[in-house]
């Protein structure tokens, strides 16, 4: 197994995209890049910790590669945005990859490059790619999230509608049964 971590916006709806894809194993909702040790939800809201919401993916590379992991990461938020997704706002917020070794760094850095080379988005890309340091995981009630509150209003809202897109548009990749 290998592991991945993603910060792009909420945490509810990247883990909502990624627990369907097949090759993941295990999807956890958390918080890293801050200074604060053993942050709190609600502190990490404030914006004061320096903790981004992320998820730490569990996956398997001979299913799903980290470059499949890429693609998917870029398709389903706006990397353009610094500090912004729809209408969340602040550092917490932002779109980062935590790499966990060199060559995490060195594809992810190459993958940006392309994206931008290529035209793929209007806007340069501000993804920030650093090092995952101060990972620490989501209190329970964050786990599953969208599957355990589909009709609460930002789930139906916010991440329903970006669950529809990811499953039309890796139909291939999901998990047996849609994910």
């Amino acid at each position: 197994m290998a592991e991945a971590t993603f910060g792009g916006g909420c945490f509810w709806c990247t883990e909502a995209i990624f627990a369907r894809l097949n090759g993941v194993t295990h999807v956890e909702p958390g918080y890293s890049g801050g200074t604060t040790d053993n942050p709190t939800y609600e502190a990490v809201c404030r914006g004061t910790t320096g903790h981004a919401e992320v998820i730490r993916i569990e996956y398997n590379p001979e299913v799903v590669d980290f470059a499949s992991l890429l693609e998917i990461f870029f398709q389903t938020h706006d990397p353009t945005t610094l500090n912004r997704q729809g209408a969340d706002v602040g550092t917490q917020y932002r779109s980062v990859i935590f790499y966990h070794d060199a060559a995490q760094q060195e594809a992810a850095e190459s993958f940006v490059k392309q994206l931008d080379s290529s035209g793929a988005f209007a806007d340069p890309i501000i993804t920030e790619i650093s090092p995952l340091i101060n990972y620490f995981p989501a209190e329970d009630y964050h786990r599953n999230y969208f599957s355990a509150h589909p009709n609460q209003s930002y789930c139906a809202a916010v991440i329903a509608p970006k669950v529809d897109k990811f499953r039309r548009k890796f139909a291939a990749k999901l998990k047996e049964g849609g994910g």
